[in-house]
């Protein structure tokens, strides 16, 4: 009975060191907030410990809010940094949105930031208006390559002033986005004009006529104005798909025309191997030609007397071609039949 005063005691002792532990941690913190009328109190300070909070983040917001005459609640601010948004980043936007007159309010900030987007640069863009170039150099591409419709190539560079609409940050299309429309209206503006010097001679066509489709729908950003920084000649693209056709058409007209060749020459081989079977048969038909005489010759159908008649036929008619210069020595009838 008599230790349970000096185990009080030392229970008090060690409860009052921790206490005192922690309002030294957090004296400084809370001095700061109270100096600027921050409205933090110590015992929220070691609240914000035992929930995993940086007091020092949720202080220095607090503090830099109220000083840019804007009101934040500690709990809204704890929320959104459990949350895993930037606390300093929204506040900074908050401020920033304030002095330049553009609605915005912590609920939507905070909503921009957990959604992914930087709030500040939003803001930032809203006030000073960003140049994108069209297309994006980091792509590696330099210029945007259209053809005018008399076959002649341009190639153009634009430049796109776009400022942050906030009321579409939240779902809203990025830049990227902004350049692919930005050189799809640069080339179908090129594309409809029936030649090139009618686009060199007025290049703020282009601008107007892009202007004109409303390319920022849907997106992030409120388009400006489009400006085109060079314009220069390329090739002579109709030329060239011209000379490209009719040298296909050499090609084709040359594979039928080798076509038509092969044709003949087969054609040709067949006329010979049908010379060559045609004369079988001639030499065929001349064989039967002394076999029918000697049959003659035994049914009595064909006397001697005819045959040395017929024979001196055949040398009057071959001494008649070699005086004419034929050259046949050879009697042009039927020979003689074999004896």
């Amino acid at each position: 009975m008599q230790a349970l005063p000096i185990i009080a005691l030392v229970v008090v002792i060690i409860f009052g060191l921790i206490i005192l532990g922690f309002i030294t941690r957090y004296i400084k913190l809370w001095v700061q907030a109270w100096a600027s009328k921050a409205d933090v109190s110590i015992f929220s300070l070691i609240g914000m410990s035992l929930r995993k909070v940086d007091p020092n983040t949720i202080v220095n917001s607090k503090v830099a809010a109220i000083k840019a005459g804007i009101v934040i609640g500690t709990d809204e601010l704890e929320s959104l940094y459990l949350a895993g948004g930037d606390v300093m980043n929204v506040v900074r936007a908050l401020i920033a949105a304030d002095k330049a007159n553009i609605p915005l309010n912590f609920e939507r900030g905070a909503g921009i930031d957990l959604a992914g987007r930087d709030i500040f640069a939003a803001v930032q863009t809203s006030v000073n208006p960003k140049v994108i170039d069209c297309p994006d150099p980091a792509k590696g591409r330099s210029t945007i390559d259209a053809v005018a419709k008399d076959g002649i190539q341009l190639k153009a560079k634009a430049r796109v002033t776009v400022r942050t609409n906030l009321d579409r940050l939240v779902g809203g299309a990025t830049e990227e986005t902004i350049i692919a429309r930005v050189g799809e209206g640069i080339v179908t503006t090129i594309g409809s004009a029936n030649t090139h010097k009618d686009v060199l001679e007025n290049p703020d066509s282009i601008s107007k006529k892009v202007l004109e489709k409303g390319l920022d729908a849907g997106t992030a950003f409120e388009i400006l104005s489009i400006d085109i920084a060079d314009i220069d000649v390329g090739e002579n693209i109709g030329a060239r798909l011209q000379a490209d056709q009719a040298e296909a058409d050499k090609r084709v007209a040359q594979a039928k025309a080798e076509e038509r060749r092969a044709m003949a020459v087969a054609q040709e081989q067949e006329m010979k191997a049908r010379t060559q079977q045609m004369r079988a048969k001639v030499v065929e038909a001349e064989a039967e030609v002394p076999k029918a005489m000697a049959e003659a010759f035994r049914s009595g159908n064909l006397g001697i007397m005819d045959y040395y008649r017929m024979r001196n036929i055949q040398s009057d008619t071959s001494m008649r071609d070699s005086i004419a210069g034929s050259g046949s020595g050879q009697p042009s009838g039927p020979q003689s039949p074999q004896q």
